[in-house]
């Protein structure tokens, strides 16, 4: 938000610095983010001088083209060529001397230099209106006033105004401070507080009357708890033209651009004072009537940009007596009842319309104004007819406005300010240190909030209705503190702390897991759970119509709750491989959405993206990219380490996946992974091979428990390793082989690893080769050849008896 310094001290007259007041502002919670210094006009006509043409002929070289000699004032005439129609030997004119900048109405500037100009020299310029920036008029130059001094500087002559300009970061809950003169009055409890007492300047609308009751406009609320306050005034003999330079230059301080004097002024007010006003071409409003109503969903409206909307059922809609829309209610304008040039009357609207309907109307349409800025936070309701009045006399004085009629006031459940008890204690407690009970009520007397009542614990209070964001005895104390000064608060040098113990369970896993990704190179990720609407587009198992939708999304992008933590990890993969970071290891704990029958879910996931290389890249490892039996490897030892070891596989489900393969116990299903399909990596941008996997956490962290660890002593006794070579039937797998290891030998096996596997046309069809190595061992005693082949021999038959396998 801009506030201009010049603007400010129209309510207090102070000399203090713009940098001092900033730091005021800042410490009063209104935080300054920056100090611009602004000049009505740019460059502020710095070189520019009244000058006095002594003589103009005609160029010899060009017929459109004069040459004149100007008096500077400096005693030493100049010559300059001109080609203006108007310039002639008499007239005081600007005159941009050497060296001066003019700027375009672009902001760009170039520099006046000594040339020729048809082989004639020429010693500056003499300007037109607009070169000055002082109008739009290039016809030809500006004649002065003849009395003026010749070599006055122009800045004195046009009044240039240079202003310093705050930028302030306002928190939505300061609605109060949305205007110069919110801003004023915060100001001044800060001076208080230094001890300098200013009085605040207040606009007077004492003047307000009515000249004649021609023009009368009945208003209607339909429902009153969308307009809670609705004010109107007609004004008539209104003279639409450009308004007062000083008007003109407060709105170009804080970046507005100058329309009309109707327009500028509902704007000037708007900006002083924080109540939002609009106003209607009168003659364009049929049946002499205002209707503030909803209207069926889908009804057409062109607005003031000229782009046609279709409304909601729920916006609030300012209407004619035949129920044609004029303006969206609070938000902007109509296209067909705005203020022209040929707008001789008008109705004047100032109103306290619905907060949360002005936000959703704001939000459905992407229309951000001044208006539904301050509308969405909350003004001030007692506000509105005195803001009203203010706008009626400007216009009456700077439109020839007439005012026709009385004031409308629509305000039948009148609000009353909010009561609340200050507990010295409680401030005490709060703010850590004890303020002399004096300051306390001077602070609150600076902040317009009453004390009503005194006891020896506490004060009773009534906050000022613009105040909507003080509801609460610890507002008032953030209040009292605030202007106190945060700064002026002592705090310790000595930091007390607790150590807290988590005992929980579900972070004591995540933990577990957490340490051993980390060790494996993963990084950790934390996505926004908001996400895009159209990723259910590209998964079958996701459902538009489980999704949970944002009723006030903040953009197209952040629309609904996801329903799988892939998309939004996609997007971080294919954010990191965009620069130049292709390996990568992402893991992340979070929650998806889901609505099942008007019920809502959240289900707790752990990820995991893989893609790219396995190692980082160096001159003595051997690039090698991750593929589907690295990342089940690091599934399986995630699930050994929580104990479960005893999962069976089964094909996904899920069509994410080109190939993937699901782990579960029992009926209850684990983790999915694989390989993510390519036509959903395109939709990234991603071109190389990413390895997801989904683990249903809820799932995994009822059945996990307490693993116990088991420490034994290291055998004395060395193993021994035997292979065998077996030919077995394709469809059985190592698993078979393996439990039958060990249903054979108990007591001795150790380990079985497969280390080979071959099918090719040198075997029988139907038929494959395992290499499989056994290691034995016997804690107690070295193993005896004869032993260890009396156990490879059982092995063997087992396999032949119960797999019909063949040594080979």
């Amino acid at each position: 938000m801009k506030i201009s310094y010049n603007w400010l001290k129209q309510f207090l007259q102070t000399d203090w610095e713009a940098v001092k007041t900033g730091e005021l502002l800042t410490d009063l919670g209104l935080e300054v983010e920056g100090i611009e210094t602004k000049e009505s006009i740019k460059g502020s006509l710095k070189g520019i001088v009244v000058g006095h043409v002594l003589t103009c002929k005609q160029h010899p070289n060009a017929d459109r083209l004069k040459v004149t000699t100007v008096d500077l004032g400096n005693g030493e005439p100049v010559q300059i060529v001109c080609g203006a129609p108007n310039v002639d030997a008499g007239q005081k004119v600007p005159v941009a001397t050497i060296g001066t900048t003019l700027y375009d109405d672009k902001g760009e500037g170039f520099k006046i230099k000594k040339g020729k100009i048809r082989g004639e020299e020429s010693h500056g310029m003499i300007c037109a209106e607009d070169e000055l920036g002082l109008g739009a008029s290039h016809d030809g130059i500006m004649i002065l006033d003849e009395d003026l001094e010749v070599g006055k500087p122009a800045a004195e002559v046009f009044n240039i105004e240079t202003d310093q300009v705050f930028e302030i970061g306002l928190t939505p809950n300061r609605s109060d401070a949305m205007s110069h003169f919110g801003v004023a009055r915060d100001l001044k409890a800060g001076l208080l507080q230094n001890d300098i007492n200013l009085e605040l300047i207040t606009p007077s609308v004492s003047d307000f009357h009515v000249d004649e009751r021609t023009l009368r406009f009945d208003v209607e609320v339909d429902k009153k708890e969308l307009a809670p306050r609705y004010c109107g005034i007609t004004i008539t003999d209104i003279e639409v033209k450009d308004s007062p330079e000083w008007i003109q230059n407060r709105l170009k301080a804080i970046g507005l651009s100058p329309k009309n004097n109707v327009v500028d002024i509902t704007n000037y007010v708007l900006h002083e004072l924080g109540q939002p006003l609009h106003a209607f071409d009168a003659q364009k409003i049929k049946g002499n009537k205002i209707l503030v109503k909803t209207l069926e969903e889908g009804t057409k409206f062109t607005t003031l940009d000229d782009v046609e909307r279709e409304l909601s059922a729920e916006d609030i809609m300012i209407c004619d007596a035949d129920s044609n829309p004029l303006c969206i209610a609070g938000v902007f304008g109509g296209s067909k009842s705005g203020v022209t040039e040929h707008t001789t009357s008008i109705f004047l609207e100032s109103a306290y319309f619905n907060p949360v309907s002005v936000r959703k109307t704001a939000k459905r349409h992407a229309l951000n104004t001044d208006a539904s800025f301050r509308f969405e936070r909350g003004i001030d309701i007692n506000l509105t007819e005195y803001a009203l009045k203010r706008a009626a006399l400007l216009i009456e004085e700077f439109a020839g406005g007439k005012m026709a009629s009385d004031i409308s006031d629509f305000y039948p459940e009148k609000i009353e300010d909010f009561q609340v008890f200050l507990s010295y204690e409680n401030a005490y407690r709060l703010i850590g240190q004890e303020i002399p009970k004096e300051t306390i009520k001077k602070i609150l007397a600076s902040l317009e909030i009453k004390i009503n009542s005194e006891t020896a614990g506490g004060l009773g209070l009534t906050i000022p209705s613009y105040r909507t964001d003080v509801q609460r005895e610890a507002d008032i104390i953030e209040e009292i503190l605030r202007v106190y000064g945060y700064n002026n608060i002592e705090f310790s040098h000595k930091l007390n702390t607790s150590i807290s113990f988590d005992s929980n369970k579900e972070t004591k896993v995540e933990n577990i897991v957490a340490n051993q990704l980390s060790a494996l190179g993963f990084n950790e990720t934390m996505a926004n759970s908001l996400t895009k609407a159209a990723y259910t587009d590209l998964s079958e198992n996701i459902n538009e119509e489980n999704g949970v939708t944002m009723l006030n999304p903040l953009s197209n992008d952040l629309k609904v709750l996801r329903q799988s933590l892939l998309f939004s990890g996609l997007e971080s993969i294919a954010y990191n491989i965009n620069r130049k970071n292709n390996a990568l290891k992402f893991y992340e704990f979070g929650k998806t959405y889901h609505k099942y029958n008007e019920k809502y879910q959240e289900d707790k996931h752990l990820t995991l993206f893989v893609t790219g290389n396995k190692t980082v890249e160096s001159w003595n490892v051997t690039s090698e990219n991750s593929d589907f039996f690295y990342l089940k490897g690091i599934i399986v030892n995630i699930l050994n380490r929580l104990g479960l070891d005893n999962t069976k596989a089964s094909p996904s489900k899920q069509d994410v996946f080109a190939e993937g393969i699901s782990l579960g116990l029992g009926k209850m299903k684990l983790v999915e992974f694989g390989v993510v399909k390519r036509s959903i990596l395109k939709e990234f941008g991603i071109k190389q091979e990413v390895l997801f996997a989904d683990f249903n956490w809820d799932t995994i962290l009822k059945l996990v428990g307490n693993k116990k660890v088991k420490v034994t002593e290291l055998p004395k006794f060395p193993a021994v390793k035997r292979d065998l070579a077996l030919l077995l039937d394709s469809k059985i797998e190592f698993k078979t082989l393996y439990n039958l290891a060990f249903q054979s030998e108990k007591k001795l096996l150790k380990a079985v690893d497969l280390f080979d596997v071959y099918e090719g046309d040198k075997l029988p069809e139907g038929k494959k080769s395992y290499a499989v190595s056994f290691l034995l061992q016997d804690e107690t005693k070295t193993l005896a050849d004869k032993q260890i082949d009396k156990i490879m021999q059982k092995l063997q038959q087992t396999f032949e008896k119960n797999l019909e396998a063949v040594l080979r």
